[in-house]
């Protein structure tokens, strides 16, 4: 999008949807924020998640990054955007679901797969922050030896929704409100192609489409 047509929209944001809620957004100012969902989506300009789920303002609290990935719980270092705003969302916001939202022709998961030529082209911090699924590739490539290119990457980007899912729990505020029943996970992967949306099941192990959801009905959700 231009900054043009940037600017633009925001003048009909402000004129229009702003002018037409200013109570709503006068009481998020003294009210605070009180998000029913954490997402953690891919940067991918063409998935964003409160278009796909028609959100308004303070619906959801979103962290995006390149793939949706979760890293593991770690306390070196310094800059750990992805988890902290994870455990603000958790520990100050008491959000009571995390969605992990995957995506069809992913690009991050496609940086992981090409692997060393990602490095020659000259990125520095893309391939490091999507290594955490090279264990995934390696398991899709020795399980399905006669899957085609395709077939991999789809596999790949529903795994990079599992290796999130696995590494949320690694935090353990997250452990504690899942075990106390005021959080849950859900892993989502959204094809870009058909507007489909799958969701995991845990007690099959498989994603299943939305629609064969009881809650896929349900107002109010």
């Amino acid at each position: 999008m231009p900054i043009a047509r940037m600017l633009k929209g925001y003048r009909e944001f402000k004129t229009g949807m702003h002018e037409g809620s200013r109570e709503k957004f006068e009481s998020m100012v003294h009210e605070g924020q009180h998000p029913g969902a954490a997402v953690i989506a891919c940067s991918d300009s063409r998935v964003d998640p409160a278009f796909v789920f028609r959100a308004e303002p303070g619906d959801i609290f979103m962290i995006r990054n390149v793939a949706n990935l979760v890293p593991p719980m770690e306390e070196g270092g310094t800059f750990h955007g992805t988890s902290a705003a994870l455990e603000y969302a958790v520990l100050g916001l008491n959000v009571p679901n995390i969605v992990v939202l995957g995506h069809a022709h992913c690009g991050g998961v496609k940086a992981m797969i090409d692997g060393e030529a990602m490095t020659e082209a000259g990125y520095s911090f893309v391939p490091g922050w999507v290594s955490t699924l090279s264990a995934a590739h390696r398991r899709a490539l020795a399980t399905m030896p006669d899957a085609t290119d395709e077939e991999i990457a789809r596999v790949c980007e529903r795994n990079a929704v599992l290796v999130s899912l696995e590494n949320l729990t690694t935090f353990p505020w997250i452990r504690e409100r899942m075990a106390a029943k005021t959080l849950k996970l859900h892993g989502w992967y959204f094809d870009l192609e058909t507007a489909g949306l799958e969701i995991y099941d845990s007690a099959t192990g498989r994603f299943e489409k939305a629609e064969n959801s009881a809650a896929f009905f349900q107002d109010g959700l």
